[in-house]
């Protein structure tokens, strides 16, 4: 059963404004809200959540909402537990994981050969040291091979350097380096943390590059129900 809230009837001049649009899957329902520019809930409608296809969920909240109002909106913010679900239930896609100067002994306390799902996990040559200072060469014909080896098994890559957040040079060689020869999504752990606990970094690198597939599929789905609504407005996803 679907539960809404009656939209609100905007007076002429708020409907002159943009609208923001906010959308957030809960484990039970999602929510669609209408909001102006003076932060007020203009309209709000509920459907339940669909877990097996989120877009199936958002796209019967959306539908609930004032037509005549949504070519107002400027701005969508979609807010989801798709990778929080995928995590906890360990449905991540296989991927490709190269270390860069870990060790076998940090990749096993981090659990990366089952975070890669079927995936492909690669200790490479190649290090800085905790000042940034290169320590050992990167070892990119290696990795090379491996990519080639990999792309069609895999849905994305990680790239994580031992000190890769004090000097990231490596993991952006090897970065260009895949973006050249495929077109697989790229994950660097310098992207995602500043912390030195480089098996918890690598293993961050991993979950995110596993959910780059499902969370991509869930924003083109939804681009194509806002399309479908006439909202023509940049999508930002809450972190």
């Amino acid at each position: 059963m679907v539960h809404s809230l009656t939209p609100v009837s905007l007076p002429p001049s708020l409907s002159r404004c943009d609208l923001r649009l906010g959308i957030d899957t809960g484990g039970t329902y999602t929510d669609a809200v209408l909001v102006n520019n003076s932060d007020q809930v203009v309209a709000g409608v509920k459907a339940l959540t669909t877990h097996s296809d989120l877009a199936v969920g958002i796209g019967s909240a959306l539908a609930q909402l004032p037509r005549s109002e949504l070519g107002s909106v400027g701005l969508v913010s979609l807010s989801t537990t798709l990778a929080t679900n995928a995590v906890v239930e360990g449905q991540g896609a296989p991927v490709g994981l190269i270390l860069a100067g870990y060790s076998s002994a940090q990749a096993e306390r981090a659990h990366l050969e089952q975070i890669v799902r079927d995936g492909h996990l690669l200790l490479l040559d190649g290090s800085h040291d905790a000042t940034g200072s290169e320590s050992a060469p990167l070892d990119l014909d290696t990795a090379r091979r491996a990519v080639f080896e990999w792309h069609r098994k895999v849905s994305a890559i990680g790239v994580s350097a031992i000190f890769g957040v004090r000097n990231p040079t490596h993991e952006i060689a090897l970065r260009e380096m895949i973006r050249a020869h495929t077109n697989l999504p790229v994950t660097c752990g310098h992207e995602l943390a500043s912390s030195l606990d480089a098996p918890r970094r690598a293993a961050t690198v991993a979950i995110n590059a596993s959910l780059i597939s499902f969370i991509s599929k869930l924003i083109r789905s939804v681009q194509e129900i806002l399309g479908n609504l006439s909202v023509d407005a940049p999508l930002m996803v809450v972190k």
